[in-house]
């Protein structure tokens, strides 16, 4: 299987368009579509719906995506930490999520990469369960999440317990004082899905099904300036925020007739590069 036809079938599912993947590739249109048709006709599937105005895969086509996405992943670090090994020892990769890289990570990072002179550093931010799957793909040595993991041949622990936060704009005085539950609906909810488990579920069930929210935002650092210059809310960790708490940017909003629960978020590292990411963990 053709990396590079791999890599093009990639590219026209993000872009669908087999004009812009030409431009994006700086290769052909006809190159693009000889590249599908040759990639479908290997694996014996269509991977792709296409008319005149418009492309968008298949079911099948979904599903090769997230096999296709983690072929070129383990290809791109294969290369990597071969190429790598001339100059440094060894490479500790780590993945996280935004909210844990952003509360607590980077003095961890910050003092390994100081320290370790003979090592090398690569950081991936994403989702708990695609930084989970790159762990078990062996494409990171550690990751640090929101979801736990039970599994052979990797260690599981407890990282850090946050508190889950409402907050708002400082110079927004509505619901000061505090805010009750069913009030929620009411107010200009900016939502991030930021957490997994219990954290998730307790945020999405305080709206309705299927509530259609004002904003929604997929990084939770991204969040914060939008709530300081508008009058919007968001349930975040305190860690996060603590320094616009303290400047006076950001205020929290008391909750006056129910609580929330605690984030909790664990490091999960494969036996293979213990020596390495328990390094990190004692900087």
């Amino acid at each position: 299987m053709n990396s590079q036809s791999i890599k093009t079938f990639i590219t026209l599912a993000k872009l669908n368009s087999f004009s812009q993947t030409a431009t994006s590739l700086y290769i052909s249109q006809s190159t693009v579509t000889k590249r599908i048709c040759e990639l479908e006709k290997e694996v014996g599937k269509l991977l792709f719906y296409r008319d005149k105005k418009h492309v968008s895969l298949t079911e099948d086509g979904r599903i090769f995506l997230k096999y296709a996405t983690r072929i070129v992943e383990l290809e791109e670090a294969s290369l990597k930490e071969m190429h790598s090994s001339v100059t440094y020892e060894n490479s500790l990769r780590i993945g996280s999520t935004n909210s844990i890289y952003e509360c607590h990570l980077f003095p961890l990072i910050s003092g390994f990469e100081s320290a370790s002179k003979k090592h090398s550093v690569k950081v991936t931010i994403g989702h708990s369960s695609d930084m989970i799957q790159l762990l078990m793909d062996g494409i990171l040595d550690c990751v640090f999440t929101s979801v736990p993991l039970v599994r052979a041949g990797f260690e599981c622990h407890h990282f850090h317990t946050d508190n889950l936060v409402l907050a708002t704009g400082y110079d927004n005085m509505l619901h000061a004082d505090g805010i009750r539950k069913e009030e929620l609906t009411s107010i200009k909810y900016m939502m991030c899905n930021f957490a997994l488990n219990d954290v998730g579920e307790f945020i999405r069930n305080l709206f309705p099904t299927h509530y259609q929210f004002k904003f929604e935002i997929d990084n939770s650092t991204k969040l914060i300036p939008y709530l300081i210059n508008t009058t919007g809310y968001s349930f975040l960790p305190d860690k996060m925020i603590e320094q616009e708490l303290a400047d006076k940017k950001l205020r929290t909003i008391p909750l006056l007739d129910f609580e929330t629960p605690k984030i909790n978020s664990y490091y999960i590292g494969s036996l293979r590069s213990k020596e390495l990411w328990t390094k990190l963990l004692h900087k």
